[in-house]
């Protein structure tokens, strides 16, 4: 009976500890297993590069310890700064087209002192989901069809701004992430239903204002082998590795694409073809679960929240990075065109991973920072 007693106290504190420091230990666990496998991935898919796994490393310890700032904070402060960070990072957007720095053809960064560079997309994707969840805090849901109007001119603005840098999948996952909000606040079947039958010509309009080589990438989807040592080259050689490693892979640091070097952007954009042919489709799998318990996770969080403001915004950034993992493998395998979308978590990066894990912060703030009953 004092044993048992005993267990349950110690329960009880250590629950209380992670409480009080404000970690969410069943998210923050499965954060770390993605990340401990991201960086045994990398090893192999950068050509043994020591030198990068450090600067991931960094950036990772970076990426914690905003994950943890931001979880101390309260989510109504939050809400208070949601329109105040929106205004600030369009500012950002404009001053990126009018004194931002390139590189590949692409105006996305920001000049910071030390040769550091800042690209505020990746931020938007965090505050378009906060904005419109803090548009629709304080209204009766579901939206009325003028709320829905001004969403969307909330989510079109900086859209635009960053489709004209240009940069198609960042623009595309902003999007996304504000329509996420808009959806789980109830928006009508009728509207979904609308939006889709409006699909063929918003398509048509997206590829008049597309560039060149952006239309090469859905061509190039639709029929890879039709330059296949050009264009073709990436995906071909994408799914070369995934099919060569079948059920359990050639072994790690055996795989031949990636360490000949015959998949290219194999550190970032198409990692998970390394995984695959390294690993075969038992490594995938894994991975795949693992990704499945940090979304599971969010959308109990989500599920949980106090107020309307908390439960738009955890599951609008929980489905976005489903979105981040699923747009990723779907174009690396071959079923969706290439736009430039990294595996979180996993790919090499620099602003992508602070800003996933300033995500899973928030995440941990609206979990741990409810009222207890």
């Amino acid at each position: 009976m004092t044993e048992s007693l005993y267990r349950r106290v110690l329960t009880f504190a250590n629950a209380r500890l992670w409480q009080l420091v404000h970690i969410d230990i069943l998210l923050i666990g499965s954060l770390l297993l993605l990340i401990g496998g991201g960086l045994f991935v990398l090893y192999s898919a950068s050509g043994q590069n020591v030198a990068m796994i450090e600067r991931q490393v960094f950036r990772f310890t970076v990426g914690l310890m905003v994950c943890l700032v931001l979880a101390q904070l309260p989510p109504k402060y939050m809400r208070r700064a949601s329109p105040t960070l929106y205004i600030f990072i369009v500012l950002l957007l404009l001053g990126v087209l009018m004194f931002g720095v390139g590189a590949k053809g692409a105006q996305r960064w920001l000049p910071l002192p030390g040769g550091l560079r800042f690209q505020p997309s990746e931020i938007m994707k965090i505050v378009m989901p906060m904005m419109v969840a803090w548009y629709f805090s304080d209204k009766a849901l579901p939206p009325s069809f003028k709320q829905i109007v001004m969403v969307i001119g909330l989510i079109v603005a900086p859209v635009l701004l960053i489709a004209k840098q240009p940069d198609l999948g960042t623009s595309l996952l902003v999007a996304v992430s504000g329509i996420f909000a808009l959806f789980l606040a109830g928006l009508g079947w009728r509207y979904i239903l609308g939006a889709a039958s409006l699909a063929p010509i918003a398509g048509y309009t997206l590829w008049q204002v597309m560039h060149d080589y952006q239309k090469q990438r859905v061509l190039t989807f639709l029929n890879p082998e039709s330059d296949p040592l050009g264009s073709g080259w990436n995906i071909i050689q994408s799914k070369t590795a995934i099919g060569s490693g079948g059920l359990y892979g050639k072994g790690w640091l055996e795989g031949t694409q990636a360490q000949l070097d015959f998949l290219p952007e194999s550190h970032t954009d198409f990692i998970i073809a390394v995984l695959a042919e390294e690993f075969g489709m038992l490594g995938c799998g894994l991975l795949i679960c693992a990704y499945l318990l940090v979304i599971a996770r969010g959308l109990y969080i989500s599920a949980m929240a106090e107020d309307n403001y908390a439960r738009l915004l955890a599951g609008s950034l929980t489905l976005t990075f489903f979105v981040y993992m699923f747009v990723n493998i779907g174009m690396v395998s071959g079923i969706l065109p290439v736009v430039g979308v990294p595996l979180p978590l996993v790919s090499y990066g620099g602003t992508s991973i602070i800003t996933i894990m300033a995500t899973f912060g928030i995440l941990m703030s609206i979990q741990t920072h409810k009222r207890a009953i």
